[in-house]
């Protein structure tokens, strides 16, 4: 008789096991139909394409010296003829990648997103025909073939590339607004200054807002500044004001 109960007794307590077991498996898969259910609507909400993080963009629009390049050897010889090159107006293109670092500030800031910039800028500012350099020089030797050229379109151009931290705001909505607090350029001049250097390092400052026009397209504008250290013995710093294309992937 005892070890007929203490058979029920087993019996029942595998049948209980069984039941936990089967109870804790049925749990776990509601849970995962939950969590699948969530990602489902979350990918069918009006900002999911948005969401997506990282970005490549195109950029364009109006650039602008502080300073001009006028009265330098190789912009317009020292204003040889009377004709600089003064003017500190022009344009720039560009493209980029956003990388997405954190999407809560490392769980500082909910709905607020980290992201790194990789850019590259070309710039070209309104340029004058002057004397050219190089031609003149040859000209000064003696028994020189060379010719002067007094009436020579002589390009300024700029090139940046830069890394920075983006901090973008309001998480699933159609416009984000952001920032970039400080971030690293790198810059090449041309023409060479008076120290016959080109290359140039700085910092840049930036605010701008993007708003999701259809599925992962996006449409921006952002402005600019970038403080140069004047490793060429020029100043360098200059203002950018424009907009983007960005698509989403």
């Amino acid at each position: 008789m005892n070890r007929d109960r203490g058979l029920c007794g087993l019996m029942v307590c595998a049948l209980l096991w069984s039941l936990a077991g089967a109870s804790t498996a049925q749990a776990a898969t509601v849970e995962e139909r939950l969590e699948k259910l969530e990602q489902k609507t979350l990918s069918s909400s009006p900002g999911a394409e948005q969401e997506t993080g990282n970005m490549v963009f195109f950029r364009g629009g109006w650039a602008n010296l502080t300073n001009d390049r006028s009265n330098e050897v190789f912009t317009d010889v020292f204003g040889h003829s009377g004709n600089t090159n003064n003017n500190n107006a022009g344009y720039y293109v560009g493209a980029g990648l956003d990388l997405v670092l954190s999407r809560n500030v490392w769980d500082l800031l909910g709905g607020t997103w980290v992201l790194g910039e990789i850019g590259v800028e070309f710039k070209r500012w309104n340029s004058e025909k002057v004397t050219q350099a190089v031609p003149s020089t040859c000209a000064a030797s003696v028994g020189s073939p060379c010719t002067v050229e007094t009436n020579k379109k002589i390009q300024l151009t700029m090139l940046t590339v830069n890394v920075a931290p983006k901090i973008m705001f309001m998480e699933g909505n159609r416009f984000r607004p952001w920032i970039i607090p400080a971030g690293l350029d790198f810059h090449v001049i041309s023409p060479p200054s008076n120290d016959t250097t080109v290359l140039d390092i700085g910092v840049q400052f930036a605010v701008g807002a993007q708003v999701r026009v259809w599925k992962a397209l996006h449409l921006g504008v952002d402005g600019r500044f970038h403080l140069a250290t004047g490793q060429t013995d020029t100043t360098n710093n200059f203002g950018t004001a424009g907009a983007y294309l960005g698509i989403a992937f």
